[in-house]
């Protein structure tokens, strides 16, 4: 168990204890202390609290975090989308809706799962929850991913990820019409500095790089094609939401009124293309825009101009 104490400054007087708690201690989440306060792990002034509790000058705030409890995956007989296997590496299409590896809030029902029931040899680099996981794609993006099934492989590909020598192509629908048919958008991603499970373009952040060909438009909307020269998490998200066009569908950075039905962002991983481990060839597959995302494309196109 860990303890920590803070004392409320007066400038973060009248902040909430939870957003307060997920500010200075960055690499934890809002809901993580809400459960820690629910468990009556955050006290102030020596007595529990709620979450929406606000803070005082000069408040005495003790946490106490439990040590991480080791997770492990295991199999699930989940139907998979196998694109490519061999000895070395698994090339699957992830559906969206399905989480990459086990986490708080989705310990079953992942890709990891389904891969440990489809084969058991995954390269272990990433621990026991990880196996075989080299890149990740958000739960709501659809499309391909490189799996590793030994460890040289993962070393290699992890290298190639770091080299940014992967061609990565995702398709997206946009918000609005975009009237450049091409571009670059060369802006630093880093944590939002108040909400905490966003990110955000932050000058000194992480350098990050989205080239983008407009494909289709519509009334008002735009069909994209995205290429990744670096891989930040929610790059295409965040980097499209800057410009001002977020993607359709997207609960995070998109438009709180949303036209359409939608369970999650219009963000589809079409491409991918590596130099395969062992090989020593360029390898590239491609995969069939999602039954979910061609509905969207067909009512837009049926919108006159």
């Amino acid at each position: 168990m860990e303890e920590l104490v803070f004392q409320v400054k007066k400038e973060d007087s009248g902040e909430r204890v939870d957003k307060f708690l997920s500010v200075i201690i960055e690499d934890k989440s809002r809901s993580f202390f809400q459960g820690l306060i629910e468990e009556k792990n955050v006290l102030v002034n020596g007595k529990a609290i709620k979450s929406n509790y606000k803070l005082k000058e000069g408040d005495a705030v003790l946490v106490d975090i439990p040590e991480p409890i080791e997770l492990t995956a295991e199999a699930e007989n989940i139907s998979l989308e196998i694109v490519y296997e061999d000895e070395d590496v698994i090339v699957v299409n992830k559906p969206q809706g399905m989480v990459v590896h086990p986490a708080v809030g989705n310990y079953t029902g992942t890709l990891v799962n389904a891969l440990l029931f489809h084969c058991r040899d995954l390269s272990g680099i990433n621990g026991v929850i990880r196996p075989g996981i080299v890149h990740r794609i958000d739960k709501d993006t659809s499309g391909l991913l490189v799996v590793a099934k030994n460890d040289f492989a993962h070393n290699n590909l992890a290298q190639q990820f770091k080299d940014h020598s992967i061609n990565r192509e995702y398709y997206a629908i946009l918000e609005g019409r975009l009237n450049k048919d091409s571009g670059t958008i060369d802006a630093p991603l880093a944590r939002h500095q108040t909400e905490r499970l966003k990110i955000a373009v932050v000058q000194g952040g992480r350098r990050a790089i989205t080239h983008y060909e407009v494909m289709e438009r519509y009334k008002a909307n735009t069909l994209v094609k995205c290429k990744l020269e670096t891989g930040r998490t929610h790059q295409i998200r965040v980097h499209m939401a800057f410009i001002g066009h977020p993607l359709v569908g997207d609960p995070v950075y998109g438009f709180k009124k949303q036209r359409f039905n939608l369970e999650g962002q219009m963000l589809h991983a079409k491409i991918l293309g590596f130099i395969h481990p062992t090989k020593g060839k360029y390898m590239e597959f491609s995969s069939e825009l999602p039954n979910h995302f061609i509905r969207i494309l067909e009512k837009l196109r049926g919108e006159s101009l």
